[in-house]
């Protein structure tokens, strides 16, 4: 058991590192402060923390990558709600975001291209041939299918609160339903993508790579 709670901790590595919430505290800020000042005053304060937090990592000599990516989206963010007098629209990169989600897993789908094996290749940079095997892909497509269902989820709730213009209800829907549901959504994607694929009795990434014949192992690890 501990060796299997090790390894899906250094997979989620590979996805997930840095400092995450440096992207996350931005939005909690605005929603906070705009629900009991103004809106230029909740703009003013999301972007200070978000520059604040790039100098601190900067001086630290820590991983900007989060911090910096808090910083664009607080100005993207915060231009787009002062520019049109609504709080509710900080919210509209993040909508947009869960659309392009939403549309790039169905499209993968339907060109049988699984987004789950996309991003996989991405990030582990493993042979793209082997994901198009008969005997692999359909691992990640049924991972992609339940990826598409939640995005499609999200994007509906996303929708409804910001029609509503409920600021708060947005912060936290977004703040819910992205690391904390991704982290666990990886997590069982990569349980179920493992043993999915140990089911399918295809090779191992190795294995198809050197080209051997059947008998194979399988991918026992990584998906």
């Amino acid at each position: 058991m501990r060796g299997r709670i090790q390894e899906i901790s250094e997979e989620l590595k590979l996805v997930v590192s840095g400092r995450t919430f440096d992207a996350l505290l931005p939005p909690l800020m605005f929603a906070f402060v705009n629900g009991r000042y103004s809106l230029t005053v909740a703009s003013i304060w999301a972007v200070v923390l978000a520059l604040l937090l790039v100098m601190i990592r900067s001086v630290r000599k820590q991983p900007l990558r989060y911090a910096v990516g808090g910083l664009v989206g607080a100005l993207l963010a915060c231009g787009i709600a002062y520019f049109s007098d609504n709080a509710a629209n900080y919210y509209l990169p993040k909508i947009v975001t869960s659309t392009v989600l939403v549309f790039a897993a169905l499209i993968s789908l339907v060109l049988g291209k699984p987004l789950a094996a996309l991003t996989s290749h991405l990030t582990r940079g493993w042979d793209l041939a082997w994901y198009w095997r008969k005997d692999v892909k359909p691992a990640y497509q049924e991972v992609t299918l339940v990826w598409l269902v939640f995005f499609l989820m999200r994007f509906a709730l996303q929708i409804l609160l910001f029609r509503r213009g409920d600021v708060v209800a947005l912060a936290w829907t977004n703040t819910l339903l992205g690391l904390p549901v991704t982290m666990a959504g990886l997590i069982l994607s990569y349980l179920y993508g493992v043993w999915r694929l140990r089911n399918l009795k295809g090779p191992s990434v190795e294995e198809h790579r050197q080209g051997k014949q059947q008998p194979w192992e399988g991918q026992t690890r990584g998906f």
